[in-house]
Formats: structure tokens, sequence, C-alpha cells
């Protein structure tokens, strides 16, 4: 009657030994560390540059626990934050600018437990420490930039459609083109309306002349600001994956705001810095007159400079630039139509699409280069020689090594040319040791909490309290371990959801226990009242964590931030809370009593 087959017992052991491995990397804490990424996505991480940082600190008689590629960046441990700056100041000297170097907290699991990927949870901001950033964008920029593009583009529909015209200014969002005869602001305006439909556009008659005023409508500002805010946050987590930061915060916050949460990261001064780069296009023509040996040896002719290639050798390009990133109204990832290589396709504007075609047009055989400025560092990615006018508009980029690269560099090509200067209103730093205060005392409120649990239900339920207990703590195990796997993020609200799971998962047992004695009252045997026990507080058990389950499934729904996580924590409690009163709990009864035929007396 109260024996489960033996593959029920496999699966629970199966589960719990599962649960242990997944749970015990979180037992083992952080250790310092420098992490070392290249500031161009076109370098490489590899281990001649693992091998550099090693000699880089054993030249210098500065101890490492390890150092490891992690992804596009490398890691190395240390014994203490004395040993980490130190560390950091080496390899800053030794590396130069080509690579950025920031203190970081790494896991001290070892690495047999990493090799089956069990890594521990992440932690937030309040129990890890790190950065908390607040920026704002300045929304008033993106619509000058905005409208400083419809005066351009204004200068190129006038022209292409021979419509004379005076001046054109602009104040603010409004720009203004100026004519001579009433004629030609009414051809204006019916030209540039059928263009332009986000734009409401005003005439007036003056006694200087005729004007046509441009503003753009509520909805088409509310798109350009829109536009900015999302930019800014896109590139925002692409600079973040520089730090190694484990499950960064980047969210909106209002209509103009941004918060930044970067748990773990200690060095705010680098974190600033990389939050703030951006990168630009610049497109040079390349000197042919230079001599090749010299410029091989990095020695320019006069009105030129020398520029590093993709492939490692040098390019002499001239000082003038013919285009900047500025003229980049969109860039998007691509292929090449021809050869089927990553490529990026690059949308100018009209005054930019009027200089690149005239530019083509006058130097038809000879090689323009494209260059790409992140933080201050030119590289040309690629000089291809000019085989015909371009105009349209429209530029390809070829050059890329990888889909994932070309993505990189369109989405850093769109930041530096549309996304919206952004400013840090507030910034507050969370320490290490903060944090770890904070988990210390979650921690000793959940074991309190549990501690209280087990003291009542021992002594009001026996020995079915001790099964219950048991199948609490191994609650707890499972919750853990399920958390770590999902690599979900735990803040000071989780673990407040995870006491609120322990407290509300014991009552399952309670019902439990509270029918077994029920049936005995009613003079049912030992035996039959642990089945009936079991099985008739079901229903009641489902319907309770089912409504709370719904509650917790919409806080994760219509919650955010921290609301979220402690949804998550609920959700996952509950259904681990079923499995272990249930199932677990049973399993210890049974094993218990399951196999005692004449059992005359229950201890509960």
């Amino acid at each position: 009657m109260n024996r489960f087959p033996l593959w029920k017992y496999l699966l629970i052991g199966f589960t719990l030994v599962v649960a242990f491995l997944y749970t015990l990397p979180n037992f083992f804490g952080e250790v310092p560390a420098v992490q070392v990424s290249p500031v161009r996505t076109s370098e490489k991480v590899d281990t001649a540059l693992l091998g550099e940082v090693e000699s880089l600190l054993r030249a210098s008689g500065v101890p490492y626990s390890g150092v490891e590629l992690a992804g596009s960046s490398i890691k190395a441990r240390f014994a203490s934050t004395d040993v980490q700056i130190r560390a950091k100041d080496v390899l800053q000297n030794g590396l130069g600018p080509r690579y950025t170097v920031a203190l970081n907290l790494v896991s001290a699991s070892p690495a047999w437990l990493g090799a089956i990927n069990a890594l521990p949870m992440y932690l937030g901001l309040d129990l890890r420490g790190g950065v908390h950033f607040l920026l704002e964008v300045d929304m008033k920029a993106a619509l000058e930039k905005a409208a400083i593009r419809y005066q351009n583009d204004f200068r190129t529909e006038l022209r292409s459609a021979k419509i004379r015209y005076g001046r054109i200014t602009r104040e603010g969002n409004a720009v203004t083109v100026h004519f001579a005869t009433r004629d030609q602001r009414d051809a204006a305006a019916n030209k540039l309306a059928t263009t332009f439909a986000d734009l409401a556009f005003t005439p007036e008659d003056q006694a200087e002349g005729f004007t046509l005023t441009a503003r753009m409508q509520p909805e088409a500002e509310k798109q350009v600001q829109e536009f900015a805010l999302q930019q800014n946050i896109t590139t925002l987590r692409n600079r973040v994956n520089e730090l190694g930061v484990a499950e960064p915060v980047i969210q909106q916050q209002g209509a103009s705001r941004v918060v930044v949460q970067l748990p773990g990261v200690q060095d705010t001064a680098k974190a600033k810095d990389i939050l703030g780069r951006t990168a630009t296009l610049e497109i040079r023509l390349v000197d042919e007159m230079a001599d090749p040996t010299l410029v091989a040896q990095g020695q320019a002719p006069f009105g030129a400079e020398i520029v590093p290639s993709r492939d490692g050798s040098n390019i002499a390009v001239k000082k003038d630039v013919v285009l900047t990133g500025d003229s980049i109204t969109d860039a998007a990832p691509g292929f090449d139509s021809q050869s089927g290589q990553a490529a990026v396709h690059v949308s100018l504007d009209g005054k930019g699409a009027r200089i690149f075609k005239d530019v083509t047009r006058e130097n038809v055989n000879k090689r323009m280069a494209i260059l790409l400025i992140e933080k201050g560092i030119a590289e040309a990615i690629t000089a291809p020689v000019i085989r015909e006018e371009i105009g349209g508009g429209r530029v390809q980029i070829t050059g890329m090594e990888t889909a994932q690269e070309a993505s990189d560099v369109a989405l850093l090509l769109r930041a530096g040319a549309l996304a919206a200067p952004m400013q840090i209103v507030e910034e507050r730093t969370v320490g290490p040791s903060m944090g770890a205060e904070n988990i210390a005392k979650g921690f000793n409120a959940n074991i309190w909490g549990f501690t209280a649990v087990v003291i009542f239900m021992i002594f009001y339920y026996r020995v079915f309290g001790i099964f219950s207990s048991l199948a609490l703590a191994i609650n707890g195990f499972f919750l853990i371990a399920l958390l770590s796997m999902l690599q979900a993020t735990l803040t000071l609200p989780g673990m407040a959801a995870i006491a609120l799971t322990l407290g509300m998962a014991i009552d399952a047992n309670v019902l439990i226990n509270e029918r077994i004695r029920e049936e005995l009252r009613n003079g049912s045997t030992p035996q039959a009242a642990i089945s009936a026990g079991y099985e008739r507080a079901w229903g009641t058990i489902l319907d309770a964590n089912v409504t709370t389950l719904i509650a917790g499934v919409s806080l994760f729904w219509l919650g955010s931030g921290p609301v979220r996580g402690f949804a998550v924590v609920l959700c996952l409690g509950i259904l681990t809370s079923m499995f272990s009163a249930v199932t677990v709990s049973r399993a210890m009864a049974n094993l218990t009593y399951g196999r005692q035929a004449r059992l005359a007396k229950l201890s509960i």
C-alpha cells in the first residue's frame, strides 16, 4: 500500500544528487580578478594574448591563482584585492591602450564543477557590490540632430527638383527655407510635403520675402526620441559586454533616462570610460604617391598619415576627410552580393550622398580608405579601388571577417552617428563588503526562519515532523539548484522570496500531517491513514499553490527589476515545494513505515 516502485526512489535519488552538485558552486564565493579585453572589435583574444598576460605577471612578481580565456576576454584570478590592483597597473602599462583592463570578481568554484556547467547563480548589485549609474539622454540634442539632417536633405531635394531658394536656416527644431517668390515657395511646399510626410510645413509671407518653416509632427518627435533612447540602450549593452559583467541591468526609466547596474564591477572610472565609448567612420583617399617602403616603415609623406589595416600592413591616407560618421543615417549588417562575405550597408544623408557621389566621380581607379575610429584609434577596415561613380547614398563596407563583426561594426556606426548624448546624473557604488553583509543578513534570516519551523514541526508532529523538515531542506536545495541552472540573478528581494517560499512550503506538509491525524481519529489503520493523508490532501495543496502561482506570474508579467526577481524565485519555489512536500516526504514515510505489515502506531 505504501511502497514506491524502485524507479521512483532512483528518480528522487538522482534529483537529490543533481540538486546538491548544482547548489555546491554557490558556497565557494568569489575571488578578485582582472579582466583584459581588446578595445577594438577586430582584435582577437587568443592563447598568444593569454601567454603575454602570464609573462607580464611573472616578470613583475605578481602572484596569481589562475589565468583563463573567457569568451572575448582573459581573466586572471588573485588572492587579495591588493594584488589585484597591482596586477591591473602592471597589465595596463604592459599591454598599452589597445586593451581594456578592468577590476572584477569571478567565481572561486573548482574547475570540475564548471566542466559539468555547474555555475553559481548571479548576484545582484545589492548582494555582490558594484556600480549603479542613472544616465539621461539629451532629447533636445536628438531633435536638433534630426533637424540638421532635414536641413541638408532639403537642399538636396530642392536642387534635384530645380527649385530656386535663398537660404536655409535652423532655429532649434524648426528649419526655415527662404524664397524670392510665392510660386517658388508653393512649389517647394508641394515637393517637400510629398517627400517628408512626418513634417508639418507652415508658409509665411514676410516683407523681405517668402518663407516655408518645417517642424516635426508630435509623432515624429516621439519616434526620434524613442529611437535615440533605444539606440543608446543597445549601445550600452554592447559596451557592458567588454566588462564581463554577469547579468547587468540596463533598462529604461521614464521617457529619457537609462538605469545601468553593473554587479561585481569595482573599477568605477573604467566602467564610466567604457560606457561613454562610441565609434565613427571616416572616408579618406589613399595617398597613391606614397613610397610603399617608407609607408611599411611607418613614415608618412607630407599631407598624409599612416593608418594600420586589417591585414597588419600600413596604409598612407590623406589627412583631408572626405566624409565622417555624422553623415550616416543608418548602418545594417549584411552580405556582399558578389563574394558572399559579411559586409555593412551604410545609408548617407543628402549632403553625404552628394559628397560621396562627387568624390567617387572625380577619383575613378584610385583607392579610398574607409576608417573605423574607436576611442581615438583609427583602423582601415577596407581600402577598395573606386571603379565607378557611386550615387544614391548607399555605401557597402566589406572586409568583415564574420557576420558578428559586421553586426558589431554596424552597431558602433549607428551609435557614433545617431545616438543622442548622455550624461550621468546619478552614480552609486556598493562595496563588496556591503554586499557580503547583505548576503550574511539574508542567509541568517533564512536559517533562523528554517530552524524555527523545524523545531515547531518536530515538536508538534514527531517523526512526521522530521520528514517534513527534511523535505523542506531538500526543497531549498532544489530551489537554489534551479536558480543556478537558469543562471538567474539573486537580489535581496529574491532572498526574501526564498524565505517566503520555505515558510509556504511547510503548509503542504501541515495539510498532509493533519489529514493523517484525521484519518487515524476516524478509525483508519496507520497504513491506510498514510495513504489517504497524502492522496486526499493533494487536491487542497494543488489549489493553494496554483492560486499563489497565478499571483507570482502576474508579478513577473507586470513588474520590473527587483519585483520580477522576487516573482521568479517565488514561482520556482512553489514548483519545487509541491514536489518535495508530496513526493520526497512520502518516500521517507514509505521507507520508514511502508514495509511494516502490522503497523500499530504512528509517531504523529
